[in-house]
């Protein structure tokens, strides 16, 4: 029978996403103080549990159903994880582009089903070959609809919509169609969620053909089925946080079972921050004259902060690592909307301290600048986005803006050679090694550094560094979300994260040298 094709959406915003994950600590194994601070002997140690030590095969070819299989789990883990973290998560038809050849397939096949079934009901006798195979879809999707013990109903339908009998009516053209339309649209009726009961009306209501009734029977039911799933989905998510951790962390080890090369870009994001650290550790050393045989080695899990650190930064353009694969929308999102902050950020510490004393101490003029450089920003990520031209008429807006509250105030205008010194310089922030820029990215990655890295993140928001006031809360309210998903993603993928720093730290390093030996026989080994 035809049917709208259905898959899972989401219809909540951005900065929605993410909001239902509950924040807490890290999990014992991330966060204690012994782990903190471990030794080498005991942060190679293999004593541990299955869920704790993650497992990779060695090498192989995979065949076609092991694919089929790593794609399956790849989808239930996607799914279960956007239903936790996603409390706007929901089911609705799609609605395929107007000119897809899609589209244009699925109506074509769906205009040949009814053609065909209004020819063999206005046959002389008419026929009912697809008549019978529709009511019993029906049937089934009415059956769908029902709780367990809703014994009554059940047998109500079997025995109004049963197949065998309605078959024998058929042989002798006996079939009551608009009867049982009829009961089909009552039991819908009382089947339906409120929200259905205006369209179950309209159904009661149809005055047209038989055909275009059943047609939009079908298109009901549709919806109706969009409703149940939703309902099962938001009566399914508190069980489902309640075990999420385990349950992604099993599906993510049966993919990895299947398919060994599942970490490949987690290890490269790893090694990426391992290497960033070592770099500057050598340099410490070398400034503080240690020798060689006294080379530092970061700890575990500041490696690990320092590579979830990456994720925010501009200049990460490697591939998301797989484990962060089902929140790679967020963490985009994110991560652009950080960096249009940062430009906003880095706009108005030119202005005031270009412009000085005569705007100081003004927290609606402020607001009204952060506010309109926003706006104009807004975009600044997407294709053709000329970020340089933008941001000269962020300047003439701000200037316009300036010299209305400065005005207004007794206070002489900008001159135009203070206008295209501001002009120049919040132009020049596209540019690497613009000064303020990267002030506001170091200060910016301290921030967030600070939070990825405390045991209870949640209650540092607002300690914001200094030069990032003008944006504070805004600040807040996205470090929040980023830390809910690091926090959420550090208990389900911990333990991998773990085996690939012990192999990366560990397996690289060389052995310690030997001392060297005197090449003079001792008297006791010559005689």
């Amino acid at each position: 029978m035809p049917l709208n094709d259905e898959r899972p959406t989401s219809t909540s915003s951005a900065e929605d996403q993410g909001s239902d994950v509950e924040s807490s600590e890290r999990c014992d194994s991330m966060t204690s103080a012994s782990d903190l601070d471990c030794s080498r002997d005991s942060f190679t140690s293999d004593c541990t549990s299955k869920h704790s030590t993650p497992s990779s095969s060695p090498p192989k070819t995979l065949t076609l159903d092991e694919v089929m299989a790593s794609a399956k789990d790849l989808s239930n883990l996607t799914l279960a994880h956007e239903i936790i973290v996603n409390r706007n998560f929901h089911v609705e038809p799609s609605n395929l582009p107007q000119n897809s050849l899609e589209k244009l397939v699925r109506d074509t096949v769906h205009k040949i089903y009814w053609e065909m079934l209004e020819s063999e009901l206005n046959n002389e006798p008419p026929a009912y070959e697809h008549a019978i195979k529709l009511l019993e879809d029906i049937r089934e999707t009415l059956l769908s609809f029902l709780n367990p013990g809703a014994n009554r109903m059940r047998t109500q339908i079997m025995e109004v919509l049963d197949m065998d009998l309605i078959r024998q009516q058929a042989d002798n053209d006996a079939v009551d169609i608009q009867g049982l339309a009829s009961y089909i649209i009552t039991t819908m009726g009382k089947l339906c969620a409120p929200v259905r009961d205006e369209e179950v009306e309209k159904l009661q209501q149809n005055t047209g053909s038989i055909v275009k009734l059943f047609k939009e029977i079908f298109r009901v039911l549709d919806l109706m089925k969009m409703d149940m799933i939703n309902f099962t989905i938001e009566t399914l998510r508190p069980e489902l946080q309640k075990q999420s951790v385990e349950y992604e962390r099993e599906k993510f080890q049966s993919i990895l079972d299947k398919t060994p090369s599942a970490l490949d870009h987690t290890t490269s994001w790893i090694k990426s921050a391992l290497e960033e650290l070592l770099t500057a550790m050598n340099t410490t050393d070398q400034s503080n004259g240690q020798g060689k045989g006294q080379k530092s080695l970061p700890g575990p899990f500041l490696i690990i902060d320092t590579a979830f650190l990456h994720i925010l930064t501009s200049d990460y353009k490697g591939a998301l690592p797989e484990t962060l694969m089902t929140d790679e929308s967020r963490l985009r999102e994110i991560q652009w909307q950080l960096q249009r902050l940062q430009a906003v950020n880095e706009v108005l510490l030119i202005v005031y301290s270009t412009v000085g004393g005569p705007i100081q101490g003004l927290p609606a003029l402020a607001e009204r600048l952060k506010r309109m450089t926003c706006v104009l920003l807004d975009g600044m990520h997407s294709p053709g986005f000329n970020l340089e031209d933008t941001l000269g008429s962020v300047s003439a807006q701000i200037c316009c803006e300036l010299n209305k509250s400065l005005t207004e105030r007794n206070y002489p205008a900008l001159t135009p050679a203070l206008q295209a010194t501001l002009l120049g310089q919040i132009r020049s922030i596209t540019q690497k090694g613009n000064p303020i820029r990267t002030l506001v990215e170091v200060r910016v990655q301290q921030y967030f550094m600070a939070l990825i890295s405390a045991p209870k993140p949640l209650t540092k928001l607002e300690e914001v560094p200094t030069g990032l006031a003008a944006i504070k809360p805004e600040l807040a309210a996205l470090a929040a979300k980023f830390i809910r998903l690091v926090d959420y993603n550090r208990r389900v993928y911990g333990p991998f994260y773990l085996g690939i720093v012990r192999k990366l730290i560990f397996n690289d390093i060389p052995p310690a040298p030997t001392p060297p030996q005197d090449p003079t026989p001792s008297p006791v080994a010559s005689n």
